[in-house]
């Protein structure tokens, strides 16, 4: 049996050992790795140094160093995949904060983009227009009535008419355009002094023929002067009063009344329930 000796795979240590003992499994006594020691070598030459191979491990080519060369480097490990991956969320986020840096960080102050007018100006809001009475929106007749969803609305002498605010007090149901100050253009119907529980819940009828059911009076602006009509009976009512909510009455409505303009109102509205005025001394 003869001596020869191989080199460690992974940290190139020289270890010895005899023909008897080729594919063995060793421990090298540097890294402590197991190292399956190789065939002896067909020639007898001391320089000629063959390598072993590590357990588990691929085989290593032999390899022919001098005596007393130091092992070869061991390569720098590469970037493992997950490293990779997230490099490039990385790059991804940084490229979508700048393609969207407008919209999701809002100038200083609360500033948002509105469409200016030629003016300089914000844009106007828009307007909303009721249409011109016609034989579906104006009828005395209330057996074809139909009470819209939508938001009150109509026409008071050929002027749109938008509810901004309704109000129920001292017995009368206010339908304004602005939530303050003088009513300038709205409907008001007076039920005699009615207190809001006596109408909750109730559906009111008030045909053309009826005697001073409610007083209905309409107020318009014509050329800045304030306009007012009023009407005991010749109009057409129809009134859905829902169950109070807190101090809120909701309902809807549908009025007709016998102007030559044919003014009208329809539509959903919620009033607000106000406290009783005292009666003045």
């Amino acid at each position: 049996m003869s001596e020869f000796k191989y080199a460690c795979p992974v940290c190139g240590q020289h270890m010895l050992c005899d023909s008897s003992q080729s594919g063995t499994t060793m421990e090298c006594p540097t890294c402590f790795q197991k190292i399956v020691a190789p065939q002896a070598p067909s020639t007898d030459d001391p320089k000629f140094i063959i390598t072993g191979t590590k357990v588990s491990g691929r085989p290593v080519p032999a390899a022919i160093a001098n005596a007393g060369m130091a092992p070869a480097p061991v390569p720098e490990k590469s970037f493992s995949q997950p490293a990779v991956f997230f490099m490039v969320l990385f790059c991804l986020a940084v490229a979508g904060l700048f393609a969207f840096h407008g919209k999701l960080f809002k100038p200083a102050g609360g500033q948002t983009h509105t469409v200016a007018n030629p003016s300089g100006g914000p844009a106007p809001k828009p307007v909303v227009a009721a249409p011109p009475a016609n034989d579906t929106n104006w009828m005395l007749d209330l057996t074809a009535a139909v009470l819209p969803d939508t938001p009150a609305a109509g026409r008071l002498h050929g002027q749109d008419f938008i509810v901004d605010r309704a109000v129920f007090q001292n017995g009368t149901l206010t339908f304004r355009a602005g939530t303050r100050g003088t009513v300038e253009s709205g409907v008001l119907i007076n039920f005699m002094g009615a207190p809001a529980e006596s109408l909750s819940g109730q559906s009111l009828n008030v045909t053309t023929n009826a005697d001073k059911a409610a007083s209905v009076v309409l107020r318009w602006m014509d050329d800045g002067q304030q306009k007012k009509g009023s009407f005991d009976n010749g109009y057409a009512l129809r009134l859905d009063f829902g169950q109070p909510l807190g101090n809120r009455l909701p309902g809807k409505i549908y009025l007709c009344t016998p102007d030559d303009e044919k003014s009208y109102l329809a539509g959903a509205f919620i009033a607000d329930l106000r406290k009783p005025k005292p009666p003045k001394k």
